[in-house]
């Protein structure tokens, strides 16, 4: 019995010494097991916050944006034809609009007439001979002869072969003292006295504008 007891009580002296041991350093293992993962816990939250965060807060990127845009529309702003027209003084633009109308007047009605009419802006008071004239079936501008006027064999493969040359055009002219001829590459027409081309609708003739 005694060597029961004696055996029983070195058990226990080893089982306490290294059990004490293998519970502490199984302890140890967990807290810095433990340890270790809260650091990498840690390090991937601030990874995964370094990743998420924007390298440039948000609130500078709008006040950027907003910056840009109010650029945008002062520069909208100087391009406006209101201050443009502060810019300029008002008798300049006057001048541009008298000059632009003075520049751009058209007959109304467009009439033609003899070497003695008057040539210039025609209208229903004033009967002036155009002489801004254009063709819009051929889209050439008009001749006119003076003190002439067409030969009866004058046609249209004439004037198509020789328009706009006025010597070789002046093979079909007659020498005819205050009268006017008129032609263009597909059209030919003579007069003595003003005619309204209202009253010629074979002639597609319409006024080019008068610089003066």
């Amino acid at each position: 019995m005694d060597d029961d007891d004696d055996l029983d009580e070195l058990l226990d002296e080893v089982e306490k010494k290294f059990c004490s041991n293998v519970s502490v350093a199984s302890s140890a293992r967990v807290s810095s097991s433990e340890a270790a993962g809260k650091c990498g816990k840690d390090d991937a939250g601030q990874r995964k916050h370094r990743a998420t965060k924007p390298e440039q807060p948000i609130s500078s990127v709008t006040e950027d944006i907003d910056a840009l845009l109010e650029e945008l529309l002062e520069e909208d702003h100087s391009d406006s034809p209101q201050l443009q027209a502060q810019q300029f003084p008002k008798g300049t633009q006057v001048e541009k609009k008298l000059s632009s109308q003075s520049g751009g007047r058209k007959c109304c009605p467009v009439f033609v007439g003899g070497s003695s009419v008057t040539n210039g802006v025609g209208t229903a008071a004033s009967r002036r001979s155009c002489d801004q004239l254009r063709c819009t079936s051929c889209d050439f501008r008009v001749l006119m002869f003076d003190d002439c006027e067409w030969d009866l064999s004058c046609d249209y493969l004439f004037l198509r072969n020789n328009m706009p040359d006025r010597q070789k055009l002046r093979a079909k002219l007659k020498k005819r003292s205050g009268r006017r001829a008129y032609a263009c590459q597909c059209s030919w027409f003579s007069t003595l006295e003003p005619t309204d081309l209202r009253d010629q609708p074979q002639l597609r003739w319409v006024c080019g504008k008068h610089q003066s």
